[in-house]
């Protein structure tokens, strides 16, 4: 049964991870997914920069301090993506034509349902959750209606998000590359019109969100209804297979959770930083926004070794997943080290595109020199929890993060920088490199456990059958 029978319109774009060589298709299916995150940043760094530009210090602390909020109030849900992209995966590579399509189906029907009920919960707790998280008077109001305008393009988001789960399942990554970059574009202009042209500052930023994540979801919907076999999504057949859903939300509520509680950390660690006022909040902000292009440059071979381990998985080629995990970690630190020199060495010239205050360039920098010195470090413990998740086992990485990283962070905060000398930023910052590679060591040693202990003797059982013995 070839490829082609799942979607003849997609075939050219998928990729059968589980034979040949590894690395060449790792790279294919990776370098359009660093293009995505990157555009996506850039037009993030759009948003930001027109608002430190044309709007002031405050609007920018203001769209700043929402990420974190933000990440933990919609990795829960994203999670279940996860639990999509794994699943697919698995029926890509045994070939099960039902299984897929009975996924693609109950999965993007979750995905409208969770966003929209996180609209609705993100748009009434807003402000509450702000004051929560100690947001100071002066950028509150702001923050509160951005955060509003922005929990409007969730269920956006959340099709967005479950639909590019099932094309990377398959090794599609270029596809929602052209549909990002047609949504991004419309995105800048619009920030350019709302705030600029209208004076809408903050509401402009967010309205331009809104409608760009509706133009990326229509498109990507768009894409798997003409797709040709299992691979396409007919509305009619919309439902929820209930068996598809457990085995989803098996393996992605974890990893949501594991997400969301992560989330909770940063916002811990946000509130943190908050307490130093407007200035060091902007430049927190800023250099947040540059740190993220090597997170999901990084990313993009996390979901590689995601995807490739789940297609392997199914088709039960177990002996190319430790090649798979090998090639990935070896791309991750190429990537991550390549990114985080550049932007140690020539940090301040990169801030100093987001703003013209001195004071806030200077607060930015306390945080490049730590976080992105080290930020390899997050693609290592990564990796090795896709590796983890890809296999099935979605819980164990997800207790391994709260207790190596977020529970560490939780407590560095708590004892670290409760001592009197030490509270000051960059021993805020530092609670992120020390939780890193105490949760990679102990995302390999599980890793290890579980292809000697479970996956290897699936392996021998499933071939003793075959012969007959």
């Amino acid at each position: 049964m070839g490829v082609g029978i799942f979607s003849k319109n997609g075939g050219k774009y998928q990729i059968d991870m589980s034979s040949g060589p590894i690395m060449p298709k790792m790279l294919l299916f990776a370098v359009p997914l660093v293009f995505s995150g990157i555009l996506q940043l850039l037009f993030n760094t759009a948003d930001v920069i027109v608002v430190g530009r044309f709007a002031g210090d405050h609007s920018l602390a203001a769209v700043g301090s929402n990420g974190s909020l933000i990440g933990l109030l919609t990795n829960l849900f994203i999670g279940l993506s996860i639990g999509t992209n794994v699943l697919a995966a698995r029926y890509y590579g045994a070939k099960d034509e039902e299984g897929l399509a009975r996924t693609i189906h109950t999965s993007m029907l979750v995905g409208a349902a969770a966003g929209l009920l996180l609209m609705a919960g993100g748009m009434a707790c807003a402000r509450r959750i702000l004051i929560l998280m100690r947001t100071p008077e002066e950028v509150i109001g702001l923050a509160t209606l951005y955060l509003v305008i922005y929990f409007m393009s969730m269920p956006a988001m959340m099709l967005y998000n479950f639909g590019s789960a099932i094309l990377r399942a398959v090794g599609d990554t270029r596809r929602p590359l052209f549909y990002l970059t047609a949504a991004g574009v419309v995105n800048v202009l619009l920030n350019l019109f709302f705030v600029i042209n209208m004076r809408l500052d903050v509401a402009g930023v967010a309205l331009a969100t809104v409608i760009s994540q509706f133009i990326s979801a229509a498109l990507v919907v768009r894409c798997l209804m003409r797709e040709e076999g299992a691979m396409r999504l007919t509305l009619s057949e919309l439902r929820i297979s209930r068996d598809k859903l457990v085995m989803i939300m098996r393996i992605g509520i974890p990893a949501g959770l594991q997400g969301a509680i992560f989330s909770l950390s940063n916002v811990v660690i946000q509130s943190t930083v908050n307490s130093f006022g407007a200035v060091v909040m902007a430049g927190n902000s800023a250099a947040l926004n540059l740190e993220l292009y090597i997170y999901f440059a990084q990313n993009a071979f996390y979901q590689a070794i995601l995807s490739f381990t789940s297609q392997n998985y199914g088709a039960g080629r177990f002996e190319r997943i430790y090649k798979v995990l090998r090639s990935g970690i070896v791309c991750t630190l190429a990537t991550g080290g390549m990114l985080s020199a550049l932007f140690v060495i020539f940090g301040r010239d990169l801030l100093g595109i987001y703003t013209t205050s001195g004071d806030v360039i200077d607060a930015g920098m306390k945080r490049i020199l730590i976080m992105c010195s080290t930020y390899p470090l997050c693609g290592i413990m990564e990796g090795m929890a896709g590796v983890v998740r890809g296999l099935g086992f979605s819980v164990v990485p997800t207790v391994v993060t709260l207790i190596g990283s977020c529970a560490l962070r939780l407590v560095w905060i708590a004892a670290v920088f409760s001592i009197e000398a030490l509270r000051m930023v960059p021993v805020v910052y530092m609670s992120y490199p020390v939780s890193w590679a105490i949760t990679s060591a102990a995302h390999y040693i599980c890793f290890r456990w579980i292809m000697k202990n479970r996956i290897l003797p699936e392996s021998r059982s499933a071939l003793l059958k075959q012969h007959g013995l």
